[in-house]
């Protein structure tokens, strides 16, 4: 492969977000996340119901039947964010994430953003933007830098 068709570090982890937020089993939207620390691929996730649980795709999604809008009543919701599930492997399997960086499809919310502040995450990549006006306030006060990608 020729040199110039290299992705950067930035390209090479958002392009695996994208496909780890290809296992979603949400209807509403697909999320993935993979968290790094120094250049190596720590734990991955995407949206999804708890494992042993029926997925949304078969049983349907409460806050679509009840017309909630995106970025509320989240605590209906029978997923879990990709962002929590990178966190849970992480945790799971032994994996220390502390001085690590996300890399999102989907700016987190701000459940997500107060579980990655006590991760110890130092660094949030995302691609599209989430509406919940707290986030940003509250990673700025924490220090956690934030940057939107680019492609």
């Amino acid at each position: 492969m020729p040199a110039d068709n290299r992705p950067n570090w930035d390209q090479y982890f958002m392009e695996i977000a994208h496909l780890v937020a290809r296992r979603t089993t949400c209807t509403r939207r697909a999320v993935g996340a993979v968290l790094v620390k120094d250049k190596r691929i720590l734990a991955t996730g995407y949206n999804g119901v708890p494992a042993g649980i029926e997925h949304c795709l078969t049983r349907g999604c409460l806050r679509e039947q009840l017309g909630i809008p995106s970025g509320q009543r989240h605590e209906i919701c029978r997923g879990l964010h990709a962002e929590q599930n990178a966190i849970i492997q992480a945790a799971k399997y032994g994996i220390n994430i502390d001085g690590s960086m996300v890399y999102c499809t989907t700016q987190p919310c701000i459940l997500c953003a107060k579980i990655l502040i006590n991760a110890g995450i130092t660094q949030i990549v995302y691609a599209e933007p989430y509406p919940d006006e707290m986030t940003m306030g509250m990673l700025a006060e924490a220090g956690v830098l934030v940057r939107v990608y680019e492609a």
